[in-house]
């Protein structure tokens, strides 16, 4: 699958633009995300990430490759459910992989047509809106499309960084500016 997904900051009134667009809440997640290091390549360098996502209907094993365009998200995805998301880690580990950092966020996940919109607070981040659309094959429409949502939801320019990549960033700036009391949460168990 091809998820074609935008994002940007949220204004405070992200909801209401949402639903005077006719999107229709679908639910509230929480999402506990345990991204790792390969023993073999080097994920930051090859724009991929490998994941397990924990949240409330169950656990996803998750590869997201490379990003395809340069104003989108759009990407390679692919995912399946783990039963018991420890054994899934461990086995992981056994192959080598290690746990890198583990991301935290609440989502309130609305449906817009084809499109799924949600706002996500984001530990150590902030919130932010995501426009997304799961597709067969990557085409300019869905870009196009995703990225209208975000300029009529969100605030600013669009974000191609993922939340990982911005945990990375703010960690990085606490630590040369001296404040690491006050980066993003370190790892910790789920």
């Amino acid at each position: 699958m091809i998820e074609v997904e935008a994002k940007a900051r949220a204004p405070e009134d992200a909801e209401e633009r949402i639903l005077q667009m006719g999107g229709v809440l679908e639910g509230l997640e929480n999402h506990t995300d345990i991204y790792f290091r390969s023993p073999v390549r080097d994920f930051a360098s090859s724009d991929e990430a490998l994941r397990i996502r924990i949240k409330d209907d169950g656990a996803y094993l998750t590869y997201k490759g490379p990003k395809m365009d340069l104003k989108t998200k759009t990407r390679l995805e692919l995912s399946v459910r783990v039963d018991d998301a420890a054994t899934a880690e461990k086995l992981l580990e056994s192959l080598g992989f290690s746990r890198f950092a583990v991301l935290r966020k609440r989502r309130a996940k609305y449906r817009l047509g084809d499109a799924i919109v949600a706002i996500d607070d984001v530990d150590g981040l902030g919130r932010f809106v995501e426009a997304e659309i799961a597709v067969d094959h990557d085409n300019p429409t869905d870009r196009a499309r995703v990225l209208e949502i975000i300029s009529s939801v969100g605030m600013g320019r669009p974000i191609r960084l993922s939340y990982l990549e911005l945990i990375e960033i703010a960690r990085s700036s606490a630590a040369a500016s001296g404040n690491l009391g006050e980066s993003p949460p370190a790892e910790s168990e789920p």
